[in-house]
């Protein structure tokens, strides 16, 4: 029995590294997908990989790393087309960002749940931008040290790569950590405000994502609606789409990233980018956060009602009255 349970748990350790490194690799595929070359240097407005390597440490605990870093070797030689020192290097770099990433959040408390505003802010500026400037430092600096980049592009590259594994972390790990929570639709459910919902962020997003007349600004009420109304479960999603959609402009080069320089639009995805992720993130764990207060302001309120209601004095039970007491007896 001992043995059998060994084995189970053994083989359910091993699906689960498999399982990330697939994870991993195909998304890393898929950020490709919209990539950009920055001064000869291959990187992508939103590289999904980091936000599900910090999503599986978050979950999971630090001993997937290894599931991590052969996924990550296995994008950059799919990147480079060669294995070397310099992918080992890159891959080392893009596995200890999201493993700094998860030890940080761990340290100040950081909740899955996040339902608090401390996570939102902690993610954001911590497990986001703080941690992957690891990754975007030891990326760059391995290309400028191996004569692949002049000197003189370090920091374009630099922030290119940094806003890619960043926005990451912020469009696809809250939306992992939120599945967690996810429930099978039921019959009773109801979708009308949900599908409306959702064609309004379609809608809106192709327009301020493809018009010209730069209307960007557009992507955002239905974000502040989402979050009022369904906290990160709907915000998150929101946020990813919004992003991707956003993504797809800059790189087809239309609407108002047209006549733009590559470096440019990076710059303006990455801005756009992180204020979809802040308005989404920070929103929902406010009205989150509020929601909890009050929830446990009514339990306080109804154990206290309880607690006087044990604590009063009840009325005697009035006795029966003796003839003395009869009325009208003398």
């Amino acid at each position: 029995m001992i043995r059998s349970e060994e084995s189970r748990r053994r083989a359910l350790v091993a699906l689960q590294m498999l399982g990330i490194t697939a994870a991993y690799y195909g998304s890393g595929q898929l950020g490709l997908f919209r990539q950009v070359t920055v001064n000869g240097a291959v990187v992508s407005p939103l590289w999904p990989p980091t936000g599900i390597a910090v999503a599986a440490l978050l979950y999971l605990g630090i001993r997937v790393w290894p599931a991590i870093a052969v996924g990550s070797l296995l994008s950059v030689v799919s990147i480079s087309g060669e294995l070397g020192l310099s992918s080992t290097a890159i891959a080392a770099g893009s596995t200890l960002a999201p493993v700094c990433s998860c030890l940080v959040l761990r340290a100040v408390g950081f909740r899955k749940e996040l339902d608090r505003l401390r996570d939102g802010v902690v993610l954001v500026f911590l497990g986001a931008m703080g941690s992957m400037l690891i990754s975007a430092t030891i990326g760059a600096g391995v290309l400028l040290l191996n004569g692949d980049l002049p000197s003189g592009k370090f920091w374009p590259v630099w922030s290119a790569w940094w806003a890619g594994d960043t926005m990451g972390v912020l469009m696809v790990t809250p939306l992992l950590l939120v599945l967690r929570t996810a429930r099978m639709p039921q019959r009773g459910d109801r979708w009308a405000e949900p599908v409306a919902l959702a064609v309004a962020t379609v809608v809106l997003a192709v327009v301020a994502t493809r018009s010209p007349l730069s209307m960007i600004y557009l992507v955002f009420p239905p974000l502040v609606w989402a979050s009022l109304r369904f906290q990160l479960a709907g915000s998150a999603p929101c946020a990813l789409l919004i992003s991707v959609m956003a993504i797809i402009s800059g790189t087809d080069r239309v609407g108002p990233f047209e006549s733009h320089s590559w470096l440019e639009i990076m710059l303006n995805l990455a801005i756009l980018n992180v204020c979809v992720a802040l308005t989404a993130l920070l929103l929902s764990a406010i009205v989150a956060e509020h929601n909890n207060i009050r929830h446990e302001t009514e339990l306080a309120c109804d154990e206290l009602a309880a607690l006087v209601e044990e604590l009063s004095p009840h009325p005697a039970r009035r006795r029966p009255a003796g003839p003395d007491e009869w009325p009208g007896s003398l």
